[in-house]
């Protein structure tokens, strides 16, 4: 993981003091004693990371102690989110702080693990058999860290009650939109007082006119990726096209900026905005925000 012995000594402290805030919420000395090992085998660097792999990083003779932490050991996972949420507010908290919203794919063998079908997963860049789970992710100038999660649950598997006693889904939880998932994800770090000032998601989230209006009645300020096939209110028409509004800007309008350093080298475009929704409220302004490629300048988002 590089850096010298004193790095090492401090990674060590600090992962037992996220522990701490934690270890209260096991019973048993044995799952405590679990729990510190499968984080120090999340951040060593392991080529693959399994049941069988974490257990020898602890010198475990097997996957069982382990196991039995995850599966069979009783401790409420949400409670010790909120522990690590205000652990994670205490060391990285900033009033201009983002929350980013997005989903990514756990690829699957079987049928058996919970929401399992086949979908389409940004991880693997098509539709496969995976999981999908939706993220809140806390970014500031200090660091960046994930805060909350769901798991999706396609309606193949909320439509079939038995299916998912099987996989140990409570009869309560039903089926949720992704974009209801972010919903209340962003709804409970609002409740919980968690500073931050921006929201900002893809498209699959940002398209959701009914999202982006709940935000603004919580005068959250947000960026949200949208399609061009999203219509806006302007001074012109109260249906305008999005992808309208950019081609006919003077050159002068776009303007080349860099949003930082990308796997090849900065990732340099030229921005422009345009203000809709011009009446709605003296104190808050709208945007419809275009990024265009430099080579190719016909690809706009």
């Amino acid at each position: 993981m590089g850096g010298d012995l004193a790095d090492v000594r401090v990674w060590a402290s600090e992962l037992d003091a996220v522990h701490g805030r934690f270890v209260h919420r096991f019973s048993r000395s044995e799952p405590r004693e679990s729990a510190l090992a499968y984080m120090r085998g999340l951040i060593a660097p392991l080529q693959r990371k399994n049941g069988w792999t974490l257990a020898e990083e602890a010198s475990h003779g097997g996957p069982d102690r382990i196991q039995r932490m995850l599966n069979r050991i009783e401790w409420d996972a949400d409670e010790v989110l909120d522990d690590v949420r205000r652990y994670v507010v205490d060391n990285l908290g900033d009033q201009d702080a983002v929350l980013i919203v997005d989903d990514t794919g756990f690829l699957k063998k079987g049928t058996r693990s919970a929401g399992v079908q086949r979908q389409y997963s940004g991880t693997a860049g098509r539709t496969e058999n995976c999981q999908i789970g939706v993220f809140l992710a806390y970014a500031t100038g200090r660091g960046r860290t994930l805060t909350d999660r769901r798991l999706y649950l396609p309606t193949s598997w909320t439509d079939d009650r038995e299916r998912c006693r099987r996989a140990g889904i409570d009869d309560g939880v039903a089926f949720e939109t992704k974009v209801a998932m972010a919903k209340a994800m962003v709804h409970r770090a609002i409740a919980d007082r968690i500073p931050f000032r921006w929201v900002t998601a893809d498209a699959a989230y940002g398209f959701s006119k009914c999202w982006r209006y709940e935000l603004e009645q919580a005068d959250v300020f947000h960026v949200m990726a949208t399609t061009r096939h999203d219509t806006v209110v302007t001074r012109w028409a109260l249906d305008h096209p999005v992808h309208d509004l950019f081609p006919g800007l003077p050159r002068q309008k776009w303007k080349r900026r860099s949003c930082g350093e990308g796997a090849h080298g900065r990732r340099v475009y030229d921005w422009a905005r345009v203000e809709v929704r011009p009446w709605h409220r003296e104190d808050r302004r709208h945007w419809v925000l275009a990024r265009r490629s430099v080579s190719r300048p016909e690809e706009i988002s």
